[in-house]
């Protein structure tokens, strides 16, 4: 066992895939010489070489395309996208191309392309740094898209997304690259790429998240308990496709559930899952379900983001106000 760092896991991980395959490259604005700016790809330029590791230029909509036309030759290209907010002039090529390409082709190309962004706030940054825009590529039909909230997570999934032949959106929660676990990297996965995980058992209701806000969640789940209330925490891990089978396994036994998120509530992922809960679990729901999440504005400069991301109190209250019905 090692204890890993969520930004090492994932250094650690793309590391084994490209030592186990020679077409994985990787492409980035700073990722190479200066391993980007949250050091996440540090050393793998110096060890696998400029050719494999490669510096772009400041051109998301570049980096992109030019992934498209590699992976249609046979490579695996890994491209990240500095900040969340950055991706946005890759959109067009995201969603008209790289989703499209394999149904457009009825299925006869391949397009194993992981496109790695650090999401969500809590960094103290500026402008287009820290958003949360999961949901616009979770409804692009063509996409996977998934979340990574643990240093085991961050290891296995990036190997689990680099050898899917469908695109993968792999999200990364920023403020937690620092976070530390315990990882056996010479063990094997123990979930699918696309399987959701009870990180917290629990009985009264269920407590539904991914990415930055899974640490929140286990948080109030321990502050619960020490008032005789038990919360169970499903990751949900997967965005698109969603394990709707563990996440209803786990509402038919508790009866109740509060899905958070940092991105707004309004059509956000917490209403899919609540649509599709509410449909699957009916007669088994005691309370409606409940979302709390980021407000509907865009994200406040971060002398203000304490107050617009969903915390420990505010996570506990629509707890509260489930097990109110």
């Amino acid at each position: 066992m090692s204890t890993l760092t969520i930004a090492k896991g994932i250094n650690n991980g793309l590391r084994r895939s490209m030592e186990r395959d020679d077409k994985v490259i990787l492409m980035g604005e700073d990722i190479g010489k200066l391993g980007g700016v949250f050091r996440v790809t540090d050393g793998l330029q110096k060890d696998f070489g400029e050719d494999r590791v490669i510096d772009t230029p400041l051109a998301e909509s570049g980096i992109i395309g030019t992934a498209v036309g590699l992976a249609l030759r046979g490579y695996r290209p890994v491209c990240e996208m500095q900040f969340d907010g950055f991706v946005y002039p890759a959109f067009d090529q995201i969603v008209s191309q790289v989703a499209k390409m394999r149904a457009r082709s009825l299925g006869a190309v391949k397009l194993p392309i992981v496109i790695r962004i650090p999401v969500g706030g809590g960094i103290g940054a500026v402008e287009h740094h820290s958003e949360s825009n999961e949901a616009y590529f979770a409804h692009t039909a063509g996409l996977r898209v998934v979340a990574c909230a643990n240093p085991e997570d961050a290891y296995w999934m990036i190997q689990q997304a680099i050898e899917t032949d469908d695109p993968v959106v792999f999200y990364e929660p920023k403020r937690r690259y620092w976070d530390k676990g315990e990882v056996d990297e010479d063990g094997a996965p123990k979930l699918g790429l696309y399987d959701a995980r009870v990180a917290r058992e629990g009985e009264h209701v269920t407590l539904a998240t991914y990415g930055p806000m899974v640490r929140v969640a286990l948080e109030a789940a321990q502050a619960a308990a020490e008032e005789g209330k038990s919360i169970e925490v499903v990751d949900l891990r997967s965005l698109s496709p969603l394990d709707m089978d563990t996440l209803a396994a786990s509402v038919e036994k508790t009866g109740r559930l509060v899905v958070t998120h940092e991105a707004s509530t309004f059509l956000g992922m917490g209403a899919e899952v609540a649509a599709e809960i509410t449909q699957r679990c009916f007669y088994h729901l005691e309370a409606p379900v409940l979302r709390v999440g980021g407000y509907n504005l865009p994200y406040p400069p971060s002398k203000l983001e304490e107050e617009f991301l969903p915390d420990l109190d505010r996570v506990l209250d629509g707890v509260d106000r489930a097990l109110a019905y």
